[in-house]
């Protein structure tokens, strides 16, 4: 499941230039994924991944029966779909989120390494620069990079462990609020990853905790959840 990620999010980066640059314009049809998946030369399953990751960021929109459009950026809902639902809901997600990354991220505050710091330090960069430009498969990217150092900082293995077998839904978390992601929840997310690393790199464990917590609390109530 996992090596598939940076094909898909290769394909997701390609489909969302070709949107951005106007080759795909808002209320196109694409075409079928067997005849895109031929025109850009991959799989179909990897493809039809990658238009899922488009879709949860509201840039393009599926139709029964109908196929998958591209979507105005001025009439993109405000919420979409939930793709796990028949699984998973979305506030049991959320829930189960805040337990992991919170404990992950205080018991990371003891132990986190200089070079660990930088490297959440250059995803939080990378996450608001990618935000700015409008380029929302990289600022997911930046994201996931952020959160997934913590895990990989934690001494408790078994913990992080957890948490990778989890990380397809969490990941969904973090895109799911992306289109109902206003520019002032945005500076607040973006403080909010930067109050994180200040935590951890004091050796904070309550504050680094803390501050985890309301970050996810706060991206669940933009996702329309309360945790």
């Amino acid at each position: 499941m996992w090596d598939k990620g940076p094909v898909t999010q290769t394909i997701a980066r390609r489909l969302q230039e070709m949107i951005r640059s106007g080759e795909l314009k808002a209320g196109q049809k694409l075409p079928s994924q067997r005849v895109l998946s031929e025109q850009l030369n991959v799989s179909r399953p990897s493809l039809r991944e990658a238009l899922l990751t488009l879709e949860t960021l509201g840039l393009v929109q599926t139709l029964p029966a109908r196929g998958t459009f591209v979507l105005d950026p001025a009439a993109r809902p405000s919420q979409t779909t939930w793709r796990y639902d028949d699984a998973h809901d979305l506030r049991d997600v959320f829930q189960s989120r805040l337990l992991i990354e919170a404990e992950l991220c205080r018991l990371a505050a003891g132990a986190i390494a200089p070079a660990a710091l930088d490297t959440l330090r250059a995803a939080a960069t990378a996450f608001e620069a990618a935000w700015n430009a409008g380029d929302l498969v990289a600022h997911v990217e930046a994201d996931l990079a952020f959160h997934r150092a913590i895990a990989q900082a934690c001494p408790n293995r078994m913990l992080a462990q957890l948490y990778q077998t989890v990380q397809q839904l969490l990941t969904e978390t973090q895109r799911q609020p992306i289109p109902n992601t206003d520019p002032d929840r945005m500076r607040q997310s973006i403080a909010e990853h930067h109050a994180i690393i200040a935590a951890l790199a004091r050796a904070d464990a309550s504050a680094a905790e803390a501050a985890m917590r309301d970050h996810i609390r706060n991206t669940a109530r933009c996702a329309g959840v309360s945790v």
